[in-house]
């Protein structure tokens, strides 16, 4: 007790619960209540709680939002399930097997081929996580500590954010988009000073919006760097970023291949230029050769804290999506750049379709008029989520709910995504369902 009393005391409290003050009250527990079971008793009460569960086969899902439910073809199910994969732990040295490390030099030269940037590392954990190191590694170039972010940044993604660049002082401003769900390209030069460590742009955006002012932006940056964020599977029909000035790309990877798995885990993109390697987080895998003169794989970068010095360290990343990189390079691998297109079509026009059936139902679909990638804002007539819940009782998983008020000139409405999982007697459900509930 004296230990915690000191700590305590070190940290300018009193009390263990002012120290968890930040924590809801009514979510603190005195202990855990668990009843006895046998192992029997356990696996039955188990199935009765999956017997639950509702997949895209039982029920239609429209939710999206940075997780999407796409088609996993059994051959990525086959490779990735081999043990020399599956049971494999992440890479630290640069002695591990040339199979887990030819398999992610296979994922970075994907994600640099999809993107155009030089060089991608071998995943981050997630988005979000991946925002929050492209700020890092922004101050660790040019040493300025203001982000500039959208105004409709997904809140977790911006709480991610705000965590990874809390210890360097670094602040976030927002940007407003215009009338059309686009970078206000105007607002957003008047933002752009000499404290920019980055301007951070998506493309498409969290409404679904394709940007059509991208190409201008990165003669605004100065020294600033420009980071975008994409879905890696609409990079297969639009301009990748390289070609209009990013210097940082980021995305999440569970798009290709992964499952969702009720939301984990995940799997960060990272893509720089050559010029920025030694800033970038993560680790790096290189092509050389043996003494014998054969093809190998070696980890050539891995700026972790527990192997160069802690102040010196650009990434603390540990245990990261190993498995899931596999899971992505086996999804395109499969597909090809032809199969890839098809896809990317296939969700694009799904969203087109359901558009369309939407707004012969009455309702305003998409809110922005601009081009969409495969989700879109449709507004609805009352609260949000209580037509979510209403769809739920439809058998429909709706899309997510957005309040009014809680993006700028956006009201009541749905963000709805469309994959390739979705047909047309699915929409059909859906917007039969929105017209009984609304």
């Amino acid at each position: 007790m004296k230990d915690m009393d000191d700590m305590l005391k070190y940290l300018g409290m009193n009390s263990w619960e002012e120290l968890f003050s930040d924590i809801p009250k009514d979510v603190w527990k005195k202990g855990i209540d668990i009843e006895a079971m046998d192992e029997i008793s356990v696996y039955r009460y188990a199935k009765e709680l999956a017997a639950k569960n509702k997949d895209i086969f039982d029920m239609p899902n429209f939710l999206g939002a940075g997780i999407y439910t796409h088609y996993i073809p059994p051959a990525v199910l086959e490779i990735v399930g081999r043990s020399e994969f599956y049971t494999s732990y992440t890479p630290y040295q640069p002695e591990i097997s040339q199979g887990m490390l030819q398999v992610q030099f296979e994922y970075q030269s994907v994600i640099a081929e999809l993107t155009g940037m030089d060089v991608a590392n071998s995943s981050m954990y997630d988005a979000h996580t991946s925002l929050g190191e492209a700020a890092r590694m922004a101050y660790r170039i040019n040493r300025r500590k203001e982000v500039l972010v959208p105004e409709n940044l997904y809140w977790e993604k911006e709480s991610v954010l705000k965590n990874y660049i809390a210890g360097l002082g670094m602040s976030i401003k927002k940007y407003p988009l215009n009338e059309r769900g686009m970078v206000a390209l105007d607002k957003l030069q008047e933002l752009i000073s000499e404290d920019t460590a980055m301007v951070y742009v998506e493309n498409p955006n969290f409404f679904g919006v394709i940007d059509e002012g991208v190409d201008e932006i990165k003669e605004m940056m100065g020294k600033a760097i420009y980071t975008i964020g994409v879905n890696p599977l609409s990079l297969a029909v639009l301009k990748p970023p390289a070609d209009y000035g990013a210097d940082i790309v980021i995305g999440e990877g569970q798009i290709l291949g992964n499952p969702i798995s009720f939301g984990g885990p995940l799997l960060g993109i990272f893509a720089t230029r050559k010029q920025y390697v030694r800033k970038m987080p993560g680790r790096l895998i290189g092509e050389t050769v043996d003494a014998d003169g054969r093809r190998a794989f070696v980890m050539t970068l891995q700026t972790r804290e527990q192997h160069i010095r802690r102040g010196k360290a650009t990434s603390n990343i540990c245990s990261n999506e190993a498995l899931c990189a596999v899971f992505s390079v086996a999804f395109v691998a499969y597909y090809g750049a032809n199969g890839l297109k098809e896809l990317a079509k296939k969700n694009m026009d799904n969203a087109r379709m359901l558009m369309e059936k939407l707004r012969n139902a009455g309702f305003n679909a998409p809110i922005f008029d601009a081009k969409h990638f495969n989700e879109f804002l449709v507004e609805l007539p009352k609260n949000p989520h209580e037509i979510s819940k209403e769809l739920l009782k439809h058998g429909v998983h709706g899309g997510l709910p957005i309040n009014a008020g809680c993006y700028r000139n956006v009201p009541n409405s749905m963000l709805l995504a469309t994959t390739e999982m979705i047909r047309e007697e699915d929409m059909d459900k859906l917007v039969s369902a929105l017209k009984e509930v609304s």
